[in-house]
This record gives structure tokens, sequence and C-alpha cells, in this order.
């Protein structure tokens, strides 16, 4: 990729730089302010939905709750996976780019908007609205690769042309009764999660394996620090309607310990070294809608536990219960399958998550969850810790 831009072209903005596809190998490859600035503004729908979530399990409207959190958090997801990939390869960080960035940051608060709608009423026309504009913003990225990167234009054209179709179906599914449209809605997934795999079967775009483990890790920090903040309002809510510290003070420690030992075993092996291939990449970047959904489902459990202790919440004690150990145990087996598994670790290391996932689902029907879940996960940590560095295949 000879047309690629320098380290000291980067350095500052121009209004105009040539599309020509980062070098796959750049060193010093880091996160920049945009990037930032996209992932926080991503994290406002990503709280939407966490918060929607919430209401609903607290209101035990657990299918429709669970259904619309999973269809609001892949719009999510996808368009922040596409950017992020996207701009590993050809970030150029002009003013046409920036622009067309910032059409996607208004394209996800669009989304955030229509979150408690698509909860409470079933209307998916804001989210879809929001969805559409980012996407369409990603067309014109596409096409400008197309253009300015002749190496890969056959690739991005078909990334542009998959994208605008797929746009018109997302429209036309709002056109359905809604006993069709769930399943609309699947085949549209399909489509979406298929149009890579089709796009890139004769070309694979360029991707810095350090800058997507930096892109993946940041989003993971932003969303367990949303977690983090949805157990803290909800605290605060339980001190607010008179309830005492001390009855709170079960959720508060058990909760700090939880998201501290998620974060501990989501870094303890770094991500770059097992992207070594598009295939294994493709699967690692895929298996984080289970690691993002489900981190940020924690906060939503947390807010759940202190509703029912605060007896705010319409649900029983193993409904509450549950609100927190599994969203736990499938960030585990997630992060485990995905994140921990490449690199071969060991059996221990197996065997260690795999138990502690189960032993979290178990905790709903013992009367101290969440102290338990806490200790489990501690002690899956010291596992990590005892463990062989591994060998990513």
């Amino acid at each position: 990729m000879s047309q690629s831009p320098s380290l000291a072209d980067m350095e500052q903005p121009v209004w105009r730089r040539a599309m020509g596809g980062r070098e796959s190998g750049e060193g010093h490859r880091a996160a920049t302010p945009l990037e930032l600035l996209f992932d926080l503004c991503f994290v406002v729908a990503v709280a939407q939905a966490a918060a929607s979530l919430h209401h609903a399990l607290s209101e035990a409207h657990f299918g429709s709750g669970l259904l619309g959190y999973a269809m609001v958090f892949f719009a999510i997801w996808w368009a922040w996976m596409n950017f992020t990939w996207f701009a590993s390869a050809y970030d150029t960080d002009d003013v046409l780019y920036r622009l067309l960035v910032l059409v996607q940051i208004a394209g996800v608060l669009i989304l955030a908007a229509g979150v408690p709608r698509a909860f409470g009423e079933k209307d998916f026309e804001l989210i879809t609205l929001g969805y559409v504009v980012m996407r369409l913003a990603m067309v014109a990225l596409w096409l400008r690769a197309a253009r300015e990167h002749p190496e890969g234009r056959a690739c991005a054209l078909r990334y542009a042309i998959g994208i605008t179709a797929i746009e018109v179906g997302w429209i036309a599914r709002l056109a359905l009764p809604e006993s069709l449209g769930v399943a609309g809605f699947l085949v549209l997934v399909l489509a979406e999660l298929a149009l890579p795999l089709w796009a890139e079967r004769y070309w694979h775009t360029g991707w810095n394996a350090r800058h997507i483990a930096e892109r993946y890790g940041l989003f993971t920090l932003i969303v367990l620090g949303e977690s983090v903040l949805a157990a803290t309002v909800a605290i605060q809510a339980g001190l607010d309607r008179g309830i005492a510290p001390t009855a709170l003070l079960s959720v508060a420690f058990s909760g700090m310990v939880i998201v501290f030992a998620m974060w501990w075993l989501y870094f303890a092996q770094p991500a770059h070294r097992v992207l070594t291939s598009s295939r294994a990449a493709f699967s690692w970047g895929y298996g984080h809608y289970l690691i993002f959904s489900s981190a940020a489902a924690v906060g939503a459990g947390l807010a759940v536990s202190v509703d029912y202790d605060t007896h705010q919440a319409h649900i029983g004690a193993l409904a509450a219960r549950a609100s927190v150990a599994v969203p736990v145990a499938v960030f585990l087996l997630s992060v485990w399958f995905v994140h921990v598994r490449p690199h071969r670790r060991g059996r221990r290391m197996d065997a260690g998550f795999t138990i502690a996932g189960l032993l979290v689902l178990a905790t709903p029907l013992t009367p101290l969850p969440l102290p338990l879940i806490a200790v489990v996960m501690t002690g899956l940590v010291l596992v990590s810790l005892s463990a062989p560095a591994g060998r990513p295949r």
C-alpha cells in the first residue's frame, strides 16, 4: 500500500489526503481523538439500551425486554464495529473524513433517542433512521476508498453496494406487520453479518492488529464504566428513597468487585497476539457482541438488584438475583471462548472459566448471590494469575 500516508503527514490535519490505505504493520498506531469521541457518543446509546433493559426487567417484561435489548444492541455494535475496522484500514483524518464521522455520530445520537420508544412502544422508526444515517455515511466512506485506492476498489464497491441494499431492507422492514418484525430483523442481521464475508472474498482490507485490539479494549472499558454508572445511579436512587446505606452496601461492594474482576479477566492477555489472520479476526470481532452486550447488561442487573432490595421491582427474588448472574456468566463464557481460549493458556484456565460460569449461574439459588458472584470472580482472577502465559495459535 504505497499510497499510505506517513506518520509525519498524519501529525496535522489537512483539507484533503489520498485515501490510499494504511499500512497494516504501521508502528505506533493508536486510537485517535476522533475515535475516542466516536466511542463516547456511542456509549450514550449503550447507556440508553441498558437503562431500558433495567426498567423492563424490574417490571417483569422479560421476553420483550431481552429481545428489545438484543435488537438495539446489535445496531449499536454493528455500526461501531464496521467503522472501527474501516478506520484501521483507511483513516485519513482529513476534513471530509471527519465530517463523515460526524454524520455517524449524529446517527447514533438519533438512535439513542429512539431507544426508550423502541422498548416501550415497539416503535423502531427513530432507531432505524439513526442506523440508516450511520450506515449511509459508511457507504460514502467506502465509495471514497473505491475511488482513491485502486487495489481495494472491488472490495470497497461490494461494501458500498451491499450496505445500500441492506439499508433499503431495514427501511422496508418498518412496513411489515408486527408479527413479521422479528423474522425480518433476523433475515437482515444475517445479511449484515454475511456482507463482510462476501465483500472480502477475493481481497482483504488491511488493518492493524494492535490498533484493533486497542479500539476494542477501549470500548470494553467504556461499557464497563457504563455498568459502574448504572449501579451508582441505582444506589443513589435507593438512598433518596430513604434506604439506609448499610442495606445497599452488599450491592455496592459486590458490584465493584465483579466489575473490577471483569476488567482484569478481559485485559489479562494482549489481544493483538491472536489477530493473526482475517479468519481469526472475523470470529474475534463478531464474538465481541456477546462481550459488550453482557458487560453493559451487568449494570442493568445491578440496578434491578437495588430495585428489588428497595421494594421497587415487580419481580421475585430468583429473577432479581438472575439479573446479575446471567449476564456475568455470559460475559465469562464469551470472554473465554473469544478472547482467552485462542491464547492456549492451558486446561486449568479453560476449566476455570467454565466452572466459574456454571457457579455464577447457580448463585441465584442462594440467599447471597452478589457476594458469592464476587467471590467466584475473585477466585477466577487468582486462577488466571497462576496459569501459563499461553502460546496463541
